[in-house]
C-alpha cells in the first residue's frame, strides 16, 4: 500500500483582469459582513460555568454573546470545576481586583483512599489507603484548617517559580517544591458523608486552594484524599442566585442579554460611596484629586464616587481629599457630555 499522501494542488490565483467586473470590492479596512462591529459594553456577567470549560474559553463565549470589545474574568476556575465565574466587560475590567480580593465559597467532594499528583481526579495516584474516615472524624479534623493557616499549593498550580508556571514544570517532569503560603479559611462544614467520599462546604479568602485542603485533610486522617468534584457558589458579591449559563446567553443574543448584565459598581459593594458634583466629577476623570466637603464626607479610606448615579472613579481619601486611582467612562459622565 502506498503510504505517501497525495499532493494537494495550491489554488491558481486569478489575475485582476480576469475577475468579474460586477463583483463589488469592499472598501479597504471595512469590517466583513459576517463580523458585526464590536460594541462598547460595560458591566458584569455572572456566568455559571460548566464542567470541562476553561476560564479563557468562558470569557470568549461571553464576549461573543455580547459582541463586546473587551472582557476578562475575576479568578480562574479549573476546567473540572463548575460554578460562579464573574466576567467583566468593558469598564468593569477596572474593578476586577476588588472581586478577586473578595471572599469565595465552594462545595466540593473529597474522594478518600487515593492521593493524586494533581490533588484532583485528573491526576495520577501517588498514595493509596484502604482506610475510610467516619463522619465524626472528618468533622473533628476540620477546625485545624479554619482561620489563618499556612497552606502548600498543589504542584499543578498557576504559581510562578522563577518565571515559569508550576504546572508547566510539573508536566515536564521536574520536581516542584512550593513553599507554604498564608491563607484565610473562614468556614468548613460537612454537608454529606457517604463512606468513601465526603461533601464539604467552604468559605475562604484569596489564594486558597481547595485541592490542597482535600490533600492535607486526607493526610491528617491517615487515609489520603483528592477532590473529585468542585463547585464555586460565591465570589465576592456575586452568587448563584444571579448567575446565568452559556445556553441562556447564546439564546439571548447581543441585543437580548441586557438582563444578564450587572452594573460596573456591583463589584464595589464592599467599599463606601460618595456623590460628587459635575465639576468634581470632571476633575476626577482627569485624574485630579478633589476635596470632599460636608459633615458626612469620609476623611480616610477607599471609596468610589458617582455623579448623577453614574460611576466616576475609585480612589483613596486622605485627610478629606479623594485621590482617584481608577476613572471610568460610562457615557453619562464623559467629559464631553458633562461640559
Amino acid at each position: 500500500m502506498n503510504d505517501v499522501p497525495p499532493v494537494e494542488q495550491a489554488p491558481v490565483p486569478v489575475p485582476p483582469a480576469m475577475r468579474r467586473a460586477d463583483t463589488p470590492r469592499p472598501p479597504r479596512g471595512a469590517p466583513r459582513p459576517d463580523r458585526p462591529k464590536k460594541r462598547d459594553v460595560s458591566g458584569w456577567v455572572i456566568l455559571d460555568k460548566g464542567v470541562g470549560m476553561t476560564s479563557t474559553h468562558a470569557v470568549a463565549v461571553v464576549k461573543r454573546a455580547f459582541n463586546a470589545k473587551k472582557a476578562g474574568h475575576a479568578g480562574t476556575l479549573d476546567p473540572l470545576a463548575s460554578g460562579i465565574l464573574p466576567i467583566a466587560l468593558g469598564e468593569a475590567t477596572k474593578t476586577v481586583p476588588f472581586v478577586m480580593d473578595g471572599r469565595k465559597a465552594y462545595r466540593f467532594t473529597v474522594a478518600w483512599g487515593v492521593e493524586t499528583d494533581t490533588d484532583d481526579a485528573e491526576g495520577r495516584p501517588v498514595a493509596t489507603s484502604e482506610a475510610r474516615p467516619a463522619r465524626e472524624a472528618v468533622e473533628a479534623a476540620l477546625p485545624a484548617f479554619v482561620g489563618a493557616i499556612e497552606q502548600v499549593p498543589p504542584r499543578y498550580s498557576a504559581i510562578k517559580i522563577q518565571g515559569e508556571r508550576a504546572y508547566d514544570l510539573a508536566r515536564d517532569g521536574e520536581v516542584v517544591e512550593l513553599a507554604a503560603r498564608p491563607v484565610q479559611i473562614d468556614r468548613l462544614a460537612v454537608a454529606e458523608h457517604h463512606g468513601d467520599h465526603t461533601v464539604i462546604e467552604a468559605e475562604c479568602g484569596k489564594g486558597t486552594y481547595v485541592r490542597a485542603l482535600a490533600r492535607d485533610l486526607g493526610r491528617m486522617l491517615g487515609c489520603y484524599g483528592h477532590v473529585s468534584a468542585l463547585r464555586r457558589t460565591r465570589v465576592g458579591p456575586f452568587s448563584e442566585a444571579e448567575a446565568c449559563d452559556v445556553a441562556a446567553l447564546e439564546a439571548g443574543g447581543p441585543d437580548g442579554n441586557g438582563a444578564h448584565l450587572r452594573p460596573v459598581e456591583t463589584a464595589l459593594d464592599a467599599i463606601a460611596s460618595v456623590a460628587v458634583s459635575r465639576d468634581m466629577a470632571l476633575r476626577l476623570m482627569r485624574g485630579q484629586p478633589v476635596i470632599l466637603r460636608g459633615r458626612d464626607a469620609p476623611v480616610e479610606g477607599k471609596i468610589f464616587a458617582t455623579c448623577g448615579g453614574i460611576l466616576v472613579a475609585v480612589g483613596d481619601v486622605e485627610r478629606g481629599e479623594l485621590v482617584p486611582h481608577r476613572v471610568f467612562h460610562l457615557g453619562g459622565t464623559s467629559a464631553g457630555r458633562m461640559a
